[in-house]
């Protein structure tokens, strides 16, 4: 390998300034690379994706299958064991869920789950609990409220 040998890697380099129909003594004018005349030729023209000429399209004439569930509600599930970085006896909602970095973002709901121990009395504030989570925190003395 010699320093007159190097060459950029295959792909990494293109022109995107090359600038097309600039006369044909730039080797790219009259028609521009779009061929002589027909739609695709036109400014502006072209068709849509999937479009088939009019043809019943592909996406269409194939048959549609299963079930697509349009109205559900997506809830995001935290396990007991994620509660134990709280202190004992603190209100923990979804506000304080998001500030702790255990929720990103809870979109339709919270609902907690009853994963893990608990160790710690709690009040907790959510939109749904499951029987087994809402039974561990109130063993320990704290309120599973749902809002």
């Amino acid at each position: 390998m010699e320093l007159s040998n190097l060459r950029p890697a295959e792909g990494s380099k293109h022109s995107d300034a090359f600038r097309r129909g600039r006369g044909h003594g730039s080797g790219n004018g009259k028609t521009a690379g779009k061929g002589h005349k027909g739609q695709k030729a036109r400014s502006g023209g072209g068709v849509r994706p999937g479009f088939e000429g009019g043809q019943m399209p592909l996406y269409r004439r194939i048959p549609k299958r299963g079930f697509k569930c349009r109205n559900s509600k997506e809830i995001v599930g935290i396990n007991l064991s994620a509660l134990e970085r709280f202190e004992d006896g603190a209100d923990v909602t979804v506000a304080s869920l998001i500030e702790a970095g255990i929720v990103k973002n809870p979109r339709d709901g919270v609902k907690i789950l009853g994963n893990g121990e608990l160790t710690k009395k709690l009040n907790v504030q959510a939109n749904a609990f499951s029987a087994s989570a809402k039974e561990k925190i109130e063993a320990l003395g704290g309120k599973a409220e749902v809002i």
